[in-house]
């Protein structure tokens, strides 16, 4: 399986990306979490898809891509410069697979530009708020403070780490320095909360097939907010996994593996055919 790291071209600045795997594409958008990055969210599920090439994006202002000054809301704008680098690469159509902030630039791009999705797998995604929020659940709560922080301590990324996860012992001390550390590096001068924008007008404009994924215990977007999308989306379904909080493709790695490979190759009865 090869894997090469580098940056591409989108016109007003450069994504840095690593492009593992051969065969259909498959584009995987990260979240928004503080220290979150393409390989950090998905580096792990890679090997279950290198049948797939799969291009996993860091998106403006995360990782190694520079941070963008927008005037449009962070989804729209992530969303743009993720079709840029699809042409850039030369990808006319791909499946998306989007965990929370990139769950929703996977739906800001199905909205706007269907030509280039296939199928939609959006883990929890943010873009679509109900009407109570805020107050936040504790986990936006969390990565809101520690985005205004001006120098984040260790021992919140700590807790912000395992508010993610349901099992705690999951929420290891080198993971914790590497989101830490990555975290220091991009560190985001945004509003807080930030202008991520609002989807909900558009869910019926999403053509392409989509699988949500969920941790029933999610604290940071709670499962009662898929009812909004399973309701907007067209052609939508959901699928629950128990004792599982925010990072379902962490936690639940191989079961979210088999579930999105299943779903990718057009669900369980075209796997079973083939």
């Amino acid at each position: 399986m090869t894997n090469t790291a580098d940056t591409v071209d989108v016109g007003d600045t450069r994504l840095a990306f690593t492009d593992v795997g051969s065969g259909s594409p498959v584009v995987w958008l990260h979240g928004s979490g503080p220290g979150a990055t393409g390989m950090s969210n998905f580096g792990g599920n890679l090997a279950a898809f290198q049948d797939h090439r799969n291009i996993v994006l860091d998106l403006p202002g995360w990782g190694n891509s520079p941070r963008p000054a927008p005037d449009e809301p962070l989804i729209f704008h992530a969303a743009e410069r993720v079709r840029r680098a699809m042409t850039a690469l030369g990808i006319e159509r791909a499946h998306l697979v989007g965990n929370s902030y990139g769950g929703a630039v996977a739906m800001r791009l199905a909205t706007r530009h269907p030509d280039l999705v296939d199928r939609l797998v959006l883990m929890a995604p943010g873009g679509v708020l109900p009407a109570d929020a805020p107050p936040w659940p504790v986990g936006l709560d969390r990565l809101f403070a520690y985005m205004a922080a001006q120098k984040p301590s260790r021992e919140a990324m700590a807790e912000f780490v395992r508010l993610m996860v349901y099992d705690e012992t999951l929420a290891t001390e080198a993971l914790i320095d590497e989101r830490y550390e990555a975290s220091l590096r991009a560190h985001p001068e945004l509003p807080i909360p930030p202008n991520f924008g609002d989807l909900t007008p558009d869910l019926p404009l999403i053509a392409a097939p989509t699988l949500l994924v969920w941790g029933r215990e999610d604290q940071t977007v709670p499962l009662t907010w898929a009812s909004t999308l399973l309701a907007g989306i067209p052609d939508a379904e959901l699928r629950v996994l128990p004792h599982c909080r925010h990072w379902v493709q962490y936690e639940r790695a191989p079961e979210f593996n088999h579930i999105v490979r299943e779903f990718l190759q057009g669900g369980a009865a075209a796997a079973a055919e083939g």
